[in-house]
């Protein structure tokens, strides 16, 4: 049972205790709750048949209906508005013959709270004033003694109504309350897992672009100290050699600081972002030096978000990498600007290789390169040339920084 559905019913069953010790009214289901709650009216109705009020005591027949007036309880809840019917048939009946008038006044006023905490407030206030005209047409043979009492349980008729229509907003309110909650709860976890992903979607990138591009950078330099070994021994250049080996070990040291930052911030999630500032267009020239092949750069740009450059600077990465990695010996050509016809920065990369990102083993370098592009509203394009051997890469980034970007 949830906190809405363990309100109080009405205000006897706040009296009443289950049979069983230990065990409250509330506990029980509410068959037994609405069966306990007629046996205690009807014990309540003939106390009060037989010491107070007006009217005859009542004799067989008339204990006969008071105590069947009470039998439909049992269904209240389920359809309250039958119930009332047939209760109002047998509480009519019981006034005609003039029995005592207050022994059923108590179930007909759970009955009256029943419908009004079960309804509408237009169905509650129709079957109020159907139920009060009832009541004067049949207290009107009585004169001005029956106007009076009329007015008396009017008064008690409107105040069961009312506390009803109390209870069913009081209850709307509360479960409207817990759906708003649970509803929160859900968008707060939702947003959790969507912050996740995120950040596991942006380390992948990270590590695939520190990896692929240090990995393809070591066995370039490696191969450019193997050929020196064997091209002549007699005649070693010792210099070749070292250089060689030392472009290896310096490679070696930033990738191990930039995997150590990374690895940091995972064991860590609640630590500050230690990686420094975003890469950007600023680092392309480096870039280009380190990549293992001969580079033709140009960058005509300035004033670009951080964000859009970051993204421009690892489209490159990827692309450069890709292209020494699968193009061969050869020959890249790289174009960041500003353009006007696309509304924002046209980064395009191009070899003359033999090969393509498609040669091999499929990988995530064109998926990490459109992730890059989409982080900040942009697109890529990847393919053969269409004007000679190679491949291109052409990216397109709009200028307007994306709020909330990460790296």
């Amino acid at each position: 049972m949830n906190p809405v559905q363990a309100t109080v019913t009405n205000p006897v069953q706040a009296t009443i205790t289950a049979s069983r010790p230990g065990r409250t009214l509330a506990s029980l289901d509410p068959l037994r709750q609405d069966a306990l709650l007629a046996a205690a009216l009807a014990a309540l109705a003939s106390v009060i048949a037989v010491t107070i009020g007006s009217g005859r005591h009542p004799d067989a027949l008339g204990w006969a209906l008071l105590l069947g007036l009470h039998v439909p309880l049992l269904w209240r809840r389920r359809a309250p508005l039958t119930v009332l019917a047939v209760m109002i048939v047998m509480i009519a009946t019981y006034h005609q013959l003039d029995y005592n008038h207050s022994a059923p006044t108590a179930a007909s006023m759970v009955v009256l709270y029943t419908v009004a905490v079960t309804h509408g407030p237009r169905r509650t206030a129709l079957i109020g004033a159907a139920v009060v005209s009832l009541m004067l047409l049949l207290k009107i043979r009585h004169g001005m003694a029956g106007v009076q009492v009329s007015f008396q349980i009017t008064g008690w008729i409107v105040s069961m109504l009312v506390l009803g229509g109390y209870i069913r907003v009081h209850r709307e309110n509360a479960a409207a309350a817990v759906e708003r909650a649970e509803r929160a709860e859900r968008t707060r976890e939702e947003e959790a897992r969507r912050r996740v992903a995120e950040e596991r979607l942006r380390i992948a990138r990270d590590l695939h672009d520190l990896l692929a591009h240090t990995i393809t950078l070591i066995g370039v330099q490696t191969s450019v100290a193997a050929h020196v070994l064997a091209a002549d021994p007699d005649r070693l250049d010792r210099t070749a050699v070292a250089q060689a080996l030392d472009d290896i070990a310096e490679t070696c040291r930033t990738a191990r600081g930039e995997l150590r930052t990374t690895l940091e911030v995972l064991r860590d999630p609640g630590t500050p972002d230690a990686r420094g500032p975003l890469p950007g267009l600023a680092g392309l020239a480096e870039l280009a030096k380190s990549a293992g092949a001969r580079v033709e750069l140009a960058v005509r740009a300035d004033g670009v978000p951080p964000a859009v450059g970051a993204a421009a600077y690892r489209i490159v990465q990827e692309a450069l990498t890709n292209a020494v990695r699968h193009g061969g010996r050869a020959d890249l050509t790289v174009r960041v600007g500003v353009h006007e016809e696309v509304d924002g920065l046209r980064v395009r990369v191009t070899d003359d290789g033999v090969g393509g990102p498609g040669d091999g083993p499929p990988g995530f370098g064109l998926v990490g390169m459109r992730e890059r592009a989409r982080s900040v509203g942009g697109t890529v394009d990847a393919g053969p040339r269409d004007d000679g051997p190679g491949f291109e890469v052409s990216a397109v980034l709009p200028l307007g920084e994306k709020p909330g970007e990460q790296r």
